[in-house]
């Protein structure tokens, strides 16, 4: 697996792409991690990675989309974004997820990427806008890798994204990744409707033929005004999630991720980690994407100031890591809302509707769930223990 791995890497790969991604996620990466454990052991919030939604802008419709698409459109400014991650660097981080709505929607997206070349960026996009154009951008770039959404195959991506021929379009987007040797991800939301199409080895493979580098499993969240809850996982079906990784993971020539488990298939939150936090198109920072709530604003203030010293995501990570292994948000929305209401975080949803929605959320198993299953292949073993074990959340 991991000659066949290294080997398209090296040969599928633009060669400046793949230099970037080395030093500027790797060795720069890395280098932040420590500096993020040091960070966390003086008492401080600031997180080795952050992820900033750029605007509220989107042409799809999804199901459980937790961002406000049908309101007003709100984007960060492109000053506040620069100041954003230029106190990130000083800080030792260099890596930033770019969300929206849809990314590529936002006007100043290639100079952010541009003037911060010393970064890496990971583009979340549905693909559906993502043009030859675009590809050929990034491979200039070389800083910056697209991770494409796919939600189902033809019939289930169209029923979830709310859109027409989006699994064709994204194969598209994927085509133009391809022939620009880009180093290129998919994403997936696993739940009901599109498990038994996406996990599975057939999904892997096909993947690996189109030239996807690696490959990042989500778990479905029930969010937003319309959060389909009926489409959530089961702990059996989320068990199976576990086995499938933990399998795929000593044969596939690519990378498999996930955000929940450890080297010994413990579940964890990275936001009961503090090693990521979300920055929203009004500059709130929020625990994580589909928890929309704060109580700290980075408009007009000093970021790295302000997030070290914000009590609530200081009291979330006590809270989520004392609840469960798992997601707090699918677990307990009920102890969740009362935390929120007890701390005065705001609404930052742009809906004004985020407490009447956490009230009448209903409880899911989520990845900390089910019974541990421990990695077997040894990289992805060392990976998890040495760089995502948890930074001392959970005792």
């Amino acid at each position: 697996m991991l000659a066949r791995l290294a080997q398209r890497l090296l040969t599928e790969v633009d060669a400046r792409a793949l230099a970037k991604f080395a030093w500027n996620f790797g060795a720069r990466g890395l280098a932040g991690f420590w500096r993020f454990r040091r960070r966390l052991a003086r008492g401080e919030n600031f997180p080795a990675v952050l992820f900033v939604s750029l605007t509220t802008r989107c042409n799809l419709r999804c199901q459980g989309c937790w961002v406000s698409v049908d309101g007003p459109v709100q984007s960060v400014a492109p000053a506040d974004l620069h100041r954003l991650i230029a106190a990130g660097k000083r800080q030792g981080c260099y890596f930033y997820g770019l969300l929206g709505g849809e990314p590529l929607l936002y006007d100043p997206l290639w100079d952010v990427l541009a003037r911060h070349r010393d970064c890496y960026f990971q583009l979340f996009t549905n693909g559906t806008l993502l043009t030859a154009d675009d590809a050929r951008r990034m491979r200039r770039l070389g800083n910056v890798t697209p991770l494409v959404s796919i939600e189902g195959l033809a019939e289930v991506s169209d029923e979830r994204r709310g859109g027409r021929d989006v699994y064709r379009k994204a194969l598209e987007a994927l085509e133009h990744c391809r022939r620009e040797r880009l180093l290129l991800g998919v994403a997936t939301s696993l739940c009901r409707s599109n498990l038994d199409e996406l996990a599975t080895d057939s999904f892997v493979r096909d993947c690996v033929r189109r030239g996807v580098h690696y490959l990042w499993y989500y778990i479905y969240r029930p969010a937003g005004a319309l959060p389909a809850p009926e489409l959530a996982l089961s702990g059996e079906q989320i068990l199976r999630l576990r086995q499938f990784l933990v399998e795929a993971r000593t044969w596939a020539s690519l990378m498999i991720v996930d955000a929940y488990w450890d080297h010994l298939g413990r579940g964890l939150c990275p936001a009961a980690t503090g090693v990521s936090y979300h920055v929203n198109p009004w500059l709130d920072v929020e625990p994580c994407p589909p928890i929309q709530f704060a109580v700290e604003n980075l408009a007009g203030a000093p970021p790295v100031e302000t997030i070290n010293r914000s009590a609530l995501l200081r009291d979330f990570r006590a809270l989520a890591a004392g609840t469960s292994r798992g997601c707090i948000l699918l677990e307990r929305p009920d102890l969740l809302r009362h935390f929120l209401l007890d701390r005065g975080a705001r609404d930052t949803s742009g809906r004004g509707t985020g407490y009447d929605e956490l009230a009448a959320a209903c409880p899911h198993p989520s990845h900390g769930s089910v019974e541990a299953i421990p990695e077997r292949h040894w990289l992805y073993r060392f990976a998890k223990k040495h760089w995502f074990f948890g930074f001392g959340a959970y005792g």
